[in-house]
């Protein structure tokens, strides 16, 4: 219970990686705040609104006063070149970077000591698929936005980012080629990267900000080739 009594703020916090997190600060004694598209998810409203942000951001401080850690994690859209239109992009950015920005602003003279931002970036702002622009163009941005905040917020609040890789939302285990791509020898789940969190918001981490994490369980540091770990190049 070691952040009993903190506040924490988690955008997409409904689903997937955002609910892992939630559930691990209130397993540390957090309370704990969502903003969601899905009701019953906590606070009903699109981060990609600047309006829905305004709003979130004066409930949780009319409630609590105060943030202590907030958590920018609500996925952006995924699209690429040969069908996302201008205005698809910009929506991909909206609730990718500018969400994050905005909501940092917003909550940036209402931190309590020792607060701290974590940005749910992607392993895909190193590496890519085909049709994935505006998806990777987002998680790319919300990395240097992450040491640009880092720098801005120096001694009030530590800025870092987490770069989670495969992640099975739905807990599945793989064998063969999916499992041994990994060094690690599994793909990964939300629970692998609600605990690189919460790391980041905790005292340990105290020395840290500015610092992109790759959770991945090393699937980005390993080159593969035809025959390599199961996979075979098809003709």
């Amino acid at each position: 219970m070691e952040m009993k009594g903190k506040v924490a703020v988690v955008t997409g916090g409904g689903h997937g990686i955002g609910k892992a997190v939630a559930e691990a600060f209130r397993r540390e004694g957090a309370e704990v705040e969502m903003i969601d598209l899905t009701p019953g998810a906590g606070f009903v409203g699109d981060v990609g609104k600047k309006e829905d942000l305004e709003k979130f951001a004066s409930f949780v401080l009319q409630k609590h006063g105060r943030v202590d850690y907030l958590v920018n994690n609500a996925p952006p859209p995924m699209k690429g070149i040969d069908d996302c239109a201008y205005e698809q992009f910009q929506q991909a950015l909206a609730v990718g970077v500018t969400a994050a920005f905005y909501l940092t602003s917003l909550f940036r003279n209402s931190f309590g000591k020792n607060g701290a931002i974590v940005n749910i970036s992607s392993s895909r702002d190193r590496m890519s698929q085909p049709q994935t622009e505006s998806y990777t163009a987002a998680k790319g941005g919300i990395d240097a936005l992450t040491h640009a905040l880092a720098v801005s917020l120096a001694g009030r609040v530590r800025v870092n980012s987490v770069s989670p890789g495969w992640i099975d939302t739905e807990y599945r285990e793989y064998e063969g080629a999916d499992a041994l791509q990994h060094p690690a020898g599994r793909v990964g789940n939300p629970a692998d990267v609600a605990e690189a969190v919460l790391f980041l918001c905790s005292d340990k981490a105290g020395f840290i900000t500015g610092e992109n994490l790759c959770v991945d369980g090393g699937m980005t540091r390993l080159m593969i080739y035809h025959g390599d770990c199961g996979w075979k190049k098809e003709d």
